[in-house]
């Protein structure tokens, strides 16, 4: 395989169609695809250095891709070359595409360290049995410096042939819950839910989502969509793209016509997809999040798709529906150099050492006391 590193913005817009097939052909899933990569770049990252490495086959054909970027910044409190890769919360989870793993983890890996341009090597959010786990690897039997963080735990739910067949494996409890919530729901006024995939009023019913998520907690915390102008863009953007690709599928929740929950979701290879969801906490005592999910799950099974992808983290809420889990990490490599081991034993032995003598420390000062 011949690898080539792409730092060119133009570069790599013009590998979009060829970048998409081997998606559709390897890991298919809407956050490898080439335009949410492209724009997760620009509203996150414009001003990045751009590390895209590809791998070609004899003919020419692109068989492998990993999006990176290099930063400058301070890793345990030094400051330090890293390469990483082109993700943050909002990318929800990040990967090498490759047609064989193994052969493009060892490909990228020995480009990777004849590169001396770098001393930290972070790829955030892998899936389980990601093609990226390759590389890191063919690094540790190298003998560079490695570690992991487990990051995160997204519940997925596989969608049986029948909304009874999937409350029948729920607990009674749940199974009353859902119908006591609901109720109380309708008791309020007259319940209905929109679904949006595109058309002209598109951006209007985006904006009415954002603003759905800012009367959450997300909006006390500062976290909330129309609280960044970086991160409105990017979903902005996104939404529209996914309906142009007839991916997107935004649902919302209405009490007497007012919109007050919704699910920011795509619907893609037969999975639905929940990048994004809210709902306004003046209507909490009916917990319009859990109708609408439940609305939202009827619908998925009706259109005959396989599974219900939670993303994000393990929440009680999701666990509700679902204990199957899909495991995500962080993976880091480190130059096979002083310097490079340095900040490995830092992360991983020096700093959580010093964390749990504080700890220790604090126990035994509070039973002093």
């Amino acid at each position: 395989m011949t690898v080539k590193e792409v730092s060119v913005r133009s570069d790599f817009m013009a590998l979009k169609g060829e970048w998409n097939a081997l998606v559709e052909a390897t890991s298919d899933s809407p956050f490898y695809r080439h335009e949410f990569i492209r724009t997760w770049i620009d509203n996150f990252a414009p001003g990045a250095k751009l590390s895209i490495l590809t791998g070609r086959n004899k003919t020419g054909r692109l068989v492998a891709a990993f999006p990176l970027m290099k930063t400058r910044s301070f890793v345990c409190g030094f400051p330090a070359r890293q390469t990483v890769s082109t993700a943050n919360p909002h990318s929800c989870r990040s990967d090498m595409l490759a047609e064989n793993g193994i052969a493009a983890g060892k490909s990228f890996f020995a480009h990777l360290a004849a590169d001396k341009s770098w001393d930290v090597l972070k790829i955030m959010d892998v899936p389980a049995g990601g093609n990226a786990w390759h590389l890191y690897k063919a690094a540790e039997a190298a003998g560079f410096p490695v570690g992991t963080w487990e990051s995160q735990r997204s519940p997925y739910l596989e969608l049986p042939s029948s909304y009874e067949k999937l409350l029948e494996g729920m607990n009674s409890h749940f199974r009353s819950n859902l119908r006591r919530h609901r109720r109380r729901l309708e008791k309020m006024g007259t319940v209905t839910v929109e679904r949006v995939t595109g058309g002209t009023n598109l951006q209007e019913r985006l904006e009415e989502c954002f603003a759905i998520e800012q009367k959450s907690w997300k909006g006390l915390n500062g976290t909330a969509i129309l609280q960044d102008t970086k991160t409105h863009a990017f979903y902005t953007q996104v939404g529209h793209i996914a309906a142009s690709q007839n991916y997107l599928s935004l649902f919302l929740l209405k009490l007497n016509g007012q919109s007050i929950a919704f699910h920011y979701g795509f619907i893609y290879g037969g999975i639905y997809y929940m990048p994004k969801v809210g709902y306004d906490e003046a209507f909490e005592a009916g917990s319009p999040g859990l109708v609408l999910l439940e609305e939202i799950l009827k619908d998925s099974i009706g259109r005959g798709l396989k599974g219900c992808d939670f993303l994000g983290m393990d929440m009680p809420w999701k666990r509700d529906w679902s204990k199957q889990v899909c495991r995500h990490d962080w993976l880091f490599i480190y130059r096979d150099a002083i310097f490079g081991r340095a900040l490995r034993e830092a992360k991983f032995n020096w700093i959580p050492t010093a964390k749990h003598l504080l700890h220790q420390l604090g126990m035994n000062h509070g039973k002093a006391i």
